[in-house]
Formats: C-alpha cells, structure tokens, sequence
C-alpha cells in the first residue's frame, strides 16, 4: 500500500527549475572554461580571449536551455494548443 502522493507546489516546480538551470551554467561554463584554457595553452600562447569565449559560449548555451526550459513555446517545431482547440 502506497499513501497518496500530495500535489507538488508551483514554487517547489520552479525552485527545481531554477535548481537545474544554475546546475547547468556550472557544468556548461565550466566545459567551456576548461576548453577555452586549453585552447589558449596549446593553439593561442597563453592568450586571454579563448578562455573568455569558450566560457561565454558554455553560459550561452545554458542560458538558451534554461529560456526553453521556463518558455516550451520558444523549443522550434512546439505548438501551443489551447483546450478551446481541441474541442472543434
């Protein structure tokens, strides 16, 4: 026998949303940290801007999946269908 399982909570939603998102810019940004050093030891001579770049890069791509995680409308290819339409 299991106990009904209580409705999760908007906040609690958004928390983990939240949550997963700041999990993914660490992990992202930190790739892109880590290629960006590497790329300037071996390919620029110790230059800056690599590690400036790839880090941007591992922020951008986490920012774009955050955007799609809070906005489903913004993932191409997605339609938004209201209850309206689906009683026609």
């Amino acid at each position: 026998m299991s106990a009904p399982s209580k409705p999760t909570s908007s906040e609690d939603i958004i928390g983990q949303k939240y949550d997963r998102c700041l999990a993914d810019l660490i992990v992202k940004g930190g790739v892109g940290f880590g290629a960006g050093v590497v790329a300037s030891v071996i390919l620029f001579k110790r230059r800056t801007w690599p590690i400036a770049l790839g880090t941007g890069f591992g922020a951008g791509a986490a920012y774009a999946d955050c955007d799609r995680s809070f906005n489903p409308a913004r993932i191409p290819g997605t339609r938004i269908v209201s209850p309206s339409d689906l009683k026609q």
